[in-house]
């Protein structure tokens, strides 16, 4: 059985990828990393042992995540056409680069990530990941044929979850995803996609909306 070691958020996407590929034959190995989301770790590790996970790492990286990356983007005022602050952006070099460091630790042939064919994400990650180590094997769900049949979005991932017992937070009322660390929080997916479509109010989770918000 190979190992692959799999950056597990305990979200929707990575549970449901974490079961995918424990049920494809692969020992799965999640690693979690603490850049400052507000999260129960704990929680989070039972849950990728109960979904299938062999082995879980959990590791805090937050001082590192600032001095190594938020402060020089702050001084070198990085903003993405003068208001994205790449909070996300900022964070996936670091959690690839401690991926390559596990798999490493576990001889492990593969890693993998929950981070779509669409996006610059998966840029990030496997650009780190090649960078590192131009040997290693990467497993990218979202850019494979297979898994993309059987799953055409989000509902198909939450069908998925619930015929496997997987707890996630996303719903049919709520069928977005966020991505939390100590820059900031971004929200994605579903109803978010269609930009003729404003945010609901229940998207704020850290802050209120303006019209909600106290004059004070």
């Amino acid at each position: 059985m190979e190992k692959v070691v799999l950056a597990y958020s305990g979200g929707l996407d990575t549970s449901v990828i974490l079961k995918y590929l424990s049920m494809k034959g692969f020992e799965v190995i999640a690693y979690v990393a603490d850049v400052g989301q507000e999260e129960n770790f704990e929680e989070v590790k039972e849950k990728a042992l109960k979904t299938g996970a062999s082995k879980v790492y959990v590791e805090d990286l937050k001082r590192r995540f600032v001095t190594e990356f938020i402060f020089p983007a702050l001084m070198g005022n990085a903003i993405y056409e003068g208001r994205y602050l790449l909070g996300t952006s900022l964070a996936r070099p670091l959690i690839a680069q401690k991926q390559i460091e596990i798999a490493e630790l576990e001889n492990a042939p593969y890693v993998a990530h929950g981070a779509t064919g669409k996006g610059n994400d998966q840029v990030r990650f496997e650009l780190t990941y090649y960078a590192l180590n131009p040997s290693i094997k990467v497993i990218s769900p979202w850019k494979d044929p297979e898994f993309l049949k059987q799953f055409k979005g989000r509902s198909d991932l939450m069908k998925f979850a619930k015929e496997h017992g997987i707890p996630v937070k996303a719903s049919q009322e709520k069928p977005f995803s966020e991505d939390e660390n100590l820059m900031h929080i971004s929200h994605e997916a579903g109803i978010l996609e269609d930009p003729e479509t404003p945010p609901p109010e229940y998207v704020f989770s850290k802050t209120k909306s303006i019209k909600d918000a106290k004059d004070e």
